[in-house]
This record gives C-alpha cells, structure tokens and sequence, in this order.
C-alpha cells in the first residue's frame, strides 16, 4: 500500500508523537509498504531547530526506506498562544507544496496527526484528488487543550475553532485517538461509532525492559546504589504542572537516601530549575540520548507523572508506555475517574492533582516500601506486555488501513 503520513513532528531520536511516527513509518517500509512523510524540521522540545536542519529550506531525506520531506516553518523563541498559531500555521502554509506534489504519487491512505488540526483541511483535499482514504489521529485535542490550559481565550473564538474542529473531524474516513475517554470525546464532537479507531501509543518490549543491574546513570550522577531515584524523564511544558515536583523535592530534602533526577528539555524547564534552586538532592539532565534511554529508565526506583487536572483527559502522557515498560513503580497526579487514573491505579500510586504536600507524602512513604515499589513495577511491566507492544498496535492499524481500502476482507 501507498501510505502518506502527515505532520509537524517527525523526529525518531526524540520521545513523545515524534518517535511515535518515527517507529510507524519505519515499522510499515519495514512490512513492504511505501512510506512517504511531510514534516518540519525538528525544533521539539527546546524550540529551536536542530544543528544541521533549516528552518527557510524544503529538504529531502531517505530514512529507513522512508521518504521524508522536510517543509520551512517559523519557530518562535518564546512560544506563547498567538506565537504557537502562527508557528502552526507557518507550517501548514510551507508543507502545502509538498503535500500537492503527493498528487502525482496517488496515496491510499492519507494519515494525519493532531496537533495540529491547520493541517487536516490540506490532508482532506490531497485524499480527496487522489482517491486515497483520509486518517487523522488525534494524539492531542489540541483545541480543547488550548483553552483549557488558558493558552486561548474567548468565548467567541473558542466557538468558532470549535465549530471548524467538529467540520473537519466529520470529513474523515477515520479518526483516531490513543484513549477511551478521548475517543468519547471525539464521539461527542459528531465523529460517527464506525468511524472510530482505538490506536494507542505503544513502545518496544524488546527496547525497553526492566534492568536486572543498577543503571550506569548512577555512577554518573554520583548517586549511590542504594539510594532511591524519583525520575521524571520527559518535555517538560505547560500541561504536566511540574512545580509540583520541585516542591516534592523541597519536603522531601531531609529524606538522604531520597534523589530527584529530572531529565528534559521544554519551555517550563527554567521555572522548574528556579524552584528547584538550592536543593542538593535534585539532579537536572538535558534531552538523552534514545539509544540510552532503557537505561535511563531503568534509573528510576520511583517513576514521577505529574499532570495538571483540567488536562486529564485532553491528552494521554505518551512517556507512560515507557514508565511500565521499565517495571518501575509509578506515581502521578490525577482523578482515580480519568483513563490516566484508571490505568496508574494497577501499576503506581495516584495523588490529587495539585496538592504538593500528598505528592511528596506518597513519594517518600514509596521510597521507604521496597516490596510495594516491585509490585507496582511487575504489575506496569505485565500492562505494557499485554496492552503496548508495539507490533500489536501496528499490525491492528495496518489490518484497518487495509480493510478500509478494500485490500483484505473480513478480519
């Protein structure tokens, strides 16, 4: 199958959407499928674009069997919510081109991921011309997320954007989304029952597996190997509330044997480094390396998942997958009734989103609880193996890619 993947984040050495589309056009070339993706160049997360990429030129790569063109866009240096729509609609305006030069190629399937929804009208139109059949996923509701998080405001424009969200969703031959609850959402913004794909974020089981040694990370950060790591490993933005765990920290400093690595990069990191000012039992690590990241993980005794309450079912932390893949413990901030809560309550331990004195309580009763911090790993581990593989996930969406362009029957 001809199958065109489309979106502003394509970046496989990264965690997060980026890997994500990354590993699923490599995993199709890989399965006998022609591949072709239009991208930017990556920026994410530190907003500003990679050494050896142009944010002003169209670029062309071979990647894994992959054709990849790489589309100019404009990345602000200080994203804020007006800055982030023209920073989206730069890249919808400059991908244009090498979304009609997919014409001649004639996809099946056009795939596109939001955020961000500037992209689905240029999708539908290309689908359309060719006769290929249109796919948005939807990873983010980014809309709702928007104002939610206070990012836009507006009773007028949110009505609007919300009105042309709901036009555009309802062209689609299939839309899909990485929850349950963010299915109901898209439910209820008029997208129909068959329309509905369930396709969630996955990880490699081989890749990422429970450490059976201490990670080399310890010797690097001149953690001993008895002490006990609260991690939290991740782009450190505006939707998880990450003060929270500064303050963990701050509580929690007379806990010796107790370290807080935070591992990032992202626009909330300098505030998180300001509140963490002064404490000497938190370690800060840029962006690693993802041919280290099982050993980052595998760092952790204890992993950490903050995430801000009116955020909880807008989107799905995509690091989870790697967190119970680990066989680490975990602990996150978020209502027992949220997908996100549902899922922790079997493998780590929930907090009340904001309330920072529980947050640090749980971390420090966990650290003190070497038999339960196992338990919840071992429980996080059998979810990932039985819910997350990666080859799972994929053969299901290239069964439903087929089915839906008539090249297989039945299953």
């Amino acid at each position: 199958m001809k199958i065109l993947l489309y979106g502003i984040n394509f970046a496989p050495e990264l965690t997060g959407i980026g890997k994500y589309t990354g590993e699923m056009a490599a995993w199709l070339a890989a399965t006998g499928h022609e591949v072709r993706v239009v991208t930017a160049p990556p920026y994410y997360p530190d907003w500003q674009v990679w050494h050896g990429y142009s944010s002003t030129r169209y670029t062309h790569e071979v990647w894994k069997g992959v054709q990849v063109w790489r589309a100019p866009l404009w990345v602000p240096k200080k994203p804020s919510g007006l800055k982030r729509l023209i920073h989206l609609a730069s890249f919808a305006l400059g991908s244009l081109p090498l979304m009609l030069r997919q014409l001649m190629w004639r996809p099946q399937v056009v795939w596109v991921v939001e955020p961000p929804l500037f992209c689905a009208p240029t999708a539908l139109c290309v689908a359309r011309l060719t006769g290929a059949r249109a796919w948005l996923h939807v990873q983010d509701f980014e809309v709702d997320a928007a104002f939610a998080l206070g990012l836009l405001q507006g009773g007028l424009a949110r009505r609007l954007v919300t009105r042309l969200e709901r036009w555009l969703m309802r062209r689609f031959d299939r839309v899909s989304t990485i929850s349950d609850s963010m299915l109901a959402r898209a439910s209820a913004k008029g997208v129909a029952a068959e329309r509905l794909v369930h396709f969630p974020n996955w990880i490699d089981l081989d890749a990422i597996q429970p450490l059976t040694a201490p990670s080399s990370y310890r010797v690097e950060l001149g953690i001993p190997a008895d002490a006990v790591v609260a991690l939290y490993s991740g782009n450190m933005g505006g939707k998880q509330g990450l003060e929270i765990m500064a303050e963990a920290a701050r509580l929690l400093s007379d806990q010796a044997d107790l370290h807080f690595v935070f591992c990032g990069n992202g626009a909330g990191k300098a505030e998180l480094l300001r509140l963490a000012e002064g404490l000497s039992n938190v370690r800060f690590l840029d962006l690693q390396p993802m041919d280290r990241l099982n050993d980052l993980l595998g760092l952790a005794d204890i992993h950490l998942l903050p995430q801000r309450a009116d955020a909880a079912d807008l989107v799905m932390p995509s690091k989870l997958t790697g967190m119970l893949a680990s066989g680490r413990a975990v602990v996150a901030t978020a209502h027992a009734n949220t997908e996100l809560g549902r899922v922790v309550q079997s493998c780590g331990l929930l907090v009340v989103p904001g309330d920072a004195d529980a947050f640090a309580v749980t971390i420090g009763n966990l650290a003190r609880d070497p038999l339960l911090r196992k338990t919840l790993g071992l429980s996080g581990r059998r979810h990932a193996e039985l819910h997350l593989g990666m080859d799972g996930i994929l053969s299901r969406f290239e069964r439903c890619c087929e089915r839906l362009c008539g090249v297989t029957e039945g299953i």
